[in-house]
């Protein structure tokens, strides 16, 4: 059986909340006087996992073909997840680690719902995805409070195994 590693990155800046768009991270909404700057939802948490999905599969996903989502109305990230998913062709995401670095908001109370909607947006179980956060001491803009990063480790396994014939 054959194995692949992805690993994604995204970040986005923070803007006042509108009333129009909550804080999503992991496909969850956060309560936060903030929200992210993006043309969609902003979820940092699910466009890390798109490009750690791109990074398997070689097959770009956020940017213009989300983009055309964008323009047709599609904003929620898990929609392309669900894209980025049909681009493995016979590899199965078997395993999810999960980074977010921000000074706002507390991530630790939401790690169990996060956890919960990726593991069903991937339709794998819940113990296969795993989710850590830190402020990383104040170090980077993020740790500071200017937005939130995520990195996103995803492991895949071929379906069907490989014949040694």
């Amino acid at each position: 059986m054959q194995f692949k590693v992805g690993i994604g990155q995204d970040s986005h800046r923070f803007e006042e909340k509108g009333k129009s768009k909550p804080l999503i991270l992991g496909g969850v909404e956060i309560p936060c006087e903030l929200t992210l700057m993006g043309n969609s939802d902003a979820d940092v948490v699910l466009h890390a996992l798109c490009n750690a999905i791109s990074g398997i599969s070689g097959k770009v996903i956020l940017g213009p073909h989300t983009d055309r989502l964008c323009e047709q109305g599609i904003t929620d990230s898990a929609v392309y997840v669900r894209e980025a998913l049909k681009t493995l062709k016979d590899y199965k995401i078997a395993h999810v680690a999960v980074t977010i670095e921000c000074l706002t908001p507390r991530i630790v109370p939401h790690i169990d719902k996060m956890r919960s909607r990726i593991a069903e947006i991937l339709d794998i179980k819940i113990e296969d995805v795993g989710i850590t956060a830190t402020s990383g001491e104040g170090l980077t803009l993020f740790g500071q409070g200017a937005g939130v990063q995520a990195f996103v480790l995803v492991t895949a396994m071929q379906e069907k195994p490989v014949s040694s014939i």
